[in-house]
């Protein structure tokens, strides 16, 4: 489920009828103190509040809401609130409001009721935090997928708050208009908490959360959401370029999500994870916990992937900084043919000039093959690589990852581009284009790699009047970039110069920081 910020949140509210605080959100202090003079109109006194823009549960605890009266005093709560991290990801924006007086708070909330198939709104006679230790006395109201709550339910729960009827009319129509609002953006929640009653018999949403069902964010481009997914922060960069990744290769499924950036005190360091199905991964996940380590990032790649999806992965995962290893393990009983997964991750650790250990567990089908792929291709790197199979249990590996970092005396990777063979760009190398990429091909070397090429590409690359060329039809030729990835890696594996596959991953290399600065030292070409 994707999330909105609260001030999101509440410009869909408006549009549906419900009266909100002025305010709006600001990115720079600067921009909150003219947001706090905006609303005071020239009042001296007028007193503001000030919250963080965060998917997160006890603002106030944290800090993350304030109020102010001055403009010094907005700007030094701003300032220090853009400062701040929700977990290890940064605030990006604040909101400031104007200040309300409440009367009275209220616990509104539309859901999806799986269990049932339908909409249900639920409704307390009090809000703010807490509301969910009060869980006894809030009340269901069933709703109708097209007509909404039923009169009668609506009515009942509002004359039973002791307000007047003028006041209980109002409620009334919040409680039908939630109902409106949710289905206007087809949202999975929608949670005003508080709803309040104000000191002049105005009810004001006066905060509030909404998630949105991922299959309907297409349908609502107005929303601005960048991914549908339910991360717990704002889409970083490299979630940006992993979605991308994912919306282009409709092979298999591609899940990236950042958790941490730096290691938690006493932990043995952070962790580039890759999984492959979701019990599995979460299970491996919990081994390599276990062992002291904190998790950089949940990474899947299941449902049959295609080669090229997981050297994708594999490279996104590689440009975090400070990790200490990468670790590989999911489902077991994988259906799907785990050598193109091997492939995958032979050519980004060849490509990156892997330094930091690695282990790999690729149970499932062909996974004899798939170890052996990385077993050979662990003789041209800098680090171990080690392969398992589905009878090796992820906590028994995730030991032996421990002992392999253990070793390594406590490297880091430091994250850089990639490493391509030297005719690469050559204007006289043969270029073949596939899906989102290219088959680069030494020319002049072509009479000595012919019959390597021909035989590891399975015959997609021939000799035509002593030239190579694509046996099928472009387009055909252009959706077999997972055979020729292989066709790559098998031919460095023997020692063959002449063949490369370039991969494109729009993005990556153009993020301005750590993640993917070249290392100290680090040349293009072969080694």
């Amino acid at each position: 489920m994707a999330r909105l910020h609260e001030y999101q949140g509440k410009a869909i509210l408006a549009a549906n009828g419900f009266k909100i605080p002025r305010g709006r959100a600001a990115s720079t202090a600067d921009d909150a103190v003219a947001v706090a003079k905006e609303l005071a109109g020239g009042k001296k006194g007028t007193e503001v509040v000030i919250k963080i823009q965060a998917w997160t549960t006890g603002r106030a605890g944290i800090g993350g809401v304030m109020f102010a009266k001055r403009p010094d005093d907005v700007r030094g709560h701003a300032a220090r609130m853009l400062a701040m991290k929700v977990g290890q990801f940064p605030v990006e924006a604040v909101l400031v409001e104007e200040k309300i007086a409440i009367e009275r708070e209220f616990f509104l909330s539309f859901a999806i009721d799986d269990s049932a198939r339908a909409p249900v709104i639920i409704f307390a006679a009090g809000g703010g935090s807490g509301i969910e230790e009060r869980a006894a006395s809030t009340r269901r109201i069933a709703c109708d997928v097209k007509r909404g709550p039923l009169d009668s339910a609506v009515g009942e729960a509002a004359t039973s708050c002791g307000l007047s009827q003028a006041h209980a009319a109002q409620l009334v129509e919040s409680i039908q208009k939630l109902f409106g609002a949710a289905r206007s953006v087809e949202a999975r929640s929608l949670e005003i908490n508080p709803l309040v009653l104000t000191k002049d018999g105005q009810f004001v949403a006066a905060d509030c959360r909404i998630t949105i069902d991922d299959y309907a964010v297409a349908r609502h481009p107005e929303l601005n959401i960048e991914i549908a997914r339910e991360f717990d922060h704002p889409p970083t960069a490299l979630e940006r370029v992993a979605y991308a990744a994912e919306q282009s290769d409709h092979r298999g499924t591609f899940y990236f999500a950042q958790l941490a950036t730096t290691a938690a005190k006493d932990s043995k360091g952070l962790v580039g994870f890759h999984g492959a199905g979701g019990g599995g991964s979460m299970m491996s996940m919990d081994a390599i916990v276990n062992e002291g380590f904190t998790i950089a990032n949940f990474t899947d790649t299941s449902g049959n992937p295609s080669a090229s999806k997981v050297y994708r992965a594999s490279r996104i995962i590689l440009a975090q900084p400070d990790i200490v290893g990468y670790f590989g393990s999911g489902s077991g009983v994988a259906s799907q043919e785990q050598y193109w997964s091997a492939y995958g991750l032979a050519k980004a650790f060849w490509e990156l000039d892997l330094d930091i250990p690695a282990v790999i567990r690729l149970g499932g089908n062909t996974e004899d093959r798939a170890v052996d792929i990385l077993r050979r291709m662990s003789g041209l790197l800098r680090a171990p690589v080690e392969g398992y199979r589905k009878t090796d249990a992820p906590a028994m590996i995730a030991g032996r990852f421990a002992e392999l970092v253990a070793s390594a005396s406590g490297a880091k990777w430091k994250p850089r581009a990639p490493r391509v063979p030297k005719f690469v760009k050559d204007p006289a190398a043969t270029i073949l284009p596939v899906k989102s990429g290219r088959v680069w091909i030494d020319t002049a070397k072509w009479p000595e790699i012919r019959r390597a090429v021909e035989t590891h590409s399975g015959g997609l690359v021939v000799d035509r009047s002593g030239a190579p060329a694509a046996s099928l039809a472009s387009e055909e030729f252009a959706n077999k970039d997972s055979e020729l990835l292989a066709c790559d890696v098998e031919c460095r594996l023997a020692g063959v110069e002449g063949f490369y596959l370039e991969l494109e991953i729009p993005g990556l290399n153009q993020l301005g920081d750590e993640a993917t600065a070249r290392a100290p030292g680090m040349a293009e070409g072969s080694r």
